[in-house]
């Protein structure tokens, strides 16, 4: 098939209309302000936030079209300051001499420097030029605060597999002659999950699929099924599916959920995630969030991590999914979390504050003399090998209770503990001790 004009099939049949339009309802559907203001050309300057093949770069023509404002395209990827200057300039020329706006598309916004992003402020401000970004990146992180606080952030969907069939039925409508060709309901659906809520790419592997087809007479079904093998789910590695993904897999198992836990670990996986990742976060959730409930998982997490370094993939993915499943199943604390961060603040908060002098070793004389050591109380010496009353904060800190054991677990244990020797300092204070009490 050599269709009459060579452009791909996603640009060919890229929508003219709103109402061609696939997806995004909450913003453009009949009486949605983005829509209403597209429609009466109320054009203002936005940054479109979503992953790839939802339609960001045809809502940018869109708008310039209902507009009647000119239309300029910058790749971040490709451009520069120099680039961004001679659009600029343009846009400054088709305002003078037609009175005309100028919409500037700038997709891979997020790829541009802070420099380059300076460069669009006084003419978004002054409104010759309206800004239209495109990123996959969450703008709170990609774009700086002067660019954010000129523009309104509209987030785009990932496209349903309905849409997706929507978008090939639109295709499918709109071809003839040699172009005509039909799908089953079955074909249309492999195609919509292969295509992973991108319509461009939904669009491509359908062309790719009708060209199989007609070198091979005609045979579709065997051409869909070609066509979508090894088809990988979108996982950029860095970005925010990625720490979306990896954010569902941490709560999953904070929330005793292994299934969730599962699909969220198999998800990675499958869009190209590094195991070792994994595995190492799969440790942090250990410490974070099971603790001392249950302190085998931080083993069994750091053994799953050595198995899959001796067996690689696929085998020591097993392993990772089997610390997952034990996390997920575990008694919960984060009371060491909580502990370690409280000590932190205190630390950062008090200053170089001296140890008690008790506690300090005197390995001289002259440290002797100056009192360090005395009246330290060896634990091992004390009933129960515990020196009730004892004091081991500095002086102005007075004593903190960072670590409060919750009720789950091995932590009953330890609180049981914890309850036993303090009133065991009780005690000792009310007894003549010296041991303050400040809480903490």
């Amino acid at each position: 098939m050599v269709p009459a004009d060579p452009r791909p099939l996603a640009d060919r049949l890229r929508p003219t209309r709103l109402e061609e339009f696939v997806g995004q309802t909450h913003l453009l559907a009949p009486g949605k302000p983005l829509r209403l203001a597209i429609e009466n050309g109320r054009l203002h300057s936005m940054v479109l936030w979503g992953p790839p093949g939802v339609g960001k770069t045809t809502l940018a023509r869109l708008i310039a079209e209902y507009g009647e404002a000119e239309f300029l395209s910058l790749s971040a990827v490709l451009a520069g300051v120099k680039e961004v200057r001679a659009a600029v300039e343009r846009a400054q020329a088709v305002w003078r001499n037609e009175g005309r706006r100028t919409v500037l598309f700038v997709d891979e916004a997020h790829r541009f420097n802070k420099a380059q992003q300076d460069a669009f402020l006084p003419f978004v401000e002054n409104g010759a030029l309206i800004f239209v970004g495109a990123t996959t990146e969450n703008p709170s992180f990609a774009l700086n605060n002067a660019l954010l606080s000129r523009v309104r952030v509209y987030v785009l969907n990932p496209l349903s597999e309905s849409e997706i069939g929507d978008v090939l039925a639109r295709a499918l409508a709109g071809a003839s002659g040699s172009e005509a060709v039909r799908l089953t309901d079955e074909q249309r659906e492999r195609l919509a999950q292969a295509a992973d809520s991108d319509a461009r790419k939904a669009l491509t592997l359908l062309e790719i699929a009708v060209q199989l087809a007609e070198s091979r007479e005609g045979d579709m079904d065997a051409a869909v099924r070609e066509v979508i093998v090894g088809g990988v789910r979108r996982f950029d590695r860095g970005g925010d599916v990625f720490y979306e993904q990896i954010s569902a897999l941490h709560k999953s198992v904070r929330g005793s959920h292994p299934d969730a836990a599962l699909y969220w670990y198999s998800r990675m996986l499958d869009g190209g995630g590094d195991p070792h990742y994994i595995a190492r976060r799969v440790v942090r959730m250990a410490s974070e969030d099971i603790g001392n409930a249950d302190p085998r998982a931080l083993r069994l997490a750091l053994d799953a991590w050595e198995a899959y370094e001796r067996l690689g993939s696929p085998e020591g993915e097993l392993a990772i999914a089997q610390a997952i499943v034990y996390m997920a199943c575990a008694p919960k604390s984060n009371a060491v979390y909580l502990a370690f961060d409280a000590a932190r603040q205190d630390a950062r908060d008090g200053g170089s504050l001296a140890a008690p002098l008790h506690l300090r070793n005197a390995p001289t004389r002259l440290m002797e003399e100056l009192g360090y050591g005395r009246d330290y109380r060896y634990a091992h010496d004390e009933t129960d090998a515990y020196a009730a009353g004892e004091t081991y904060f500095p002086e102005a800190l007075g004593e903190r209770h960072y670590y409060q054991p919750v009720n789950r677990g091995l932590e009953i244990k330890i609180g049981e503990k914890l309850a036993y020797l303090r009133a065991l300092d009780r005690r000792a204070a009310g007894e003549g001790g010296s041991k303050a009490d400040n809480g903490g």
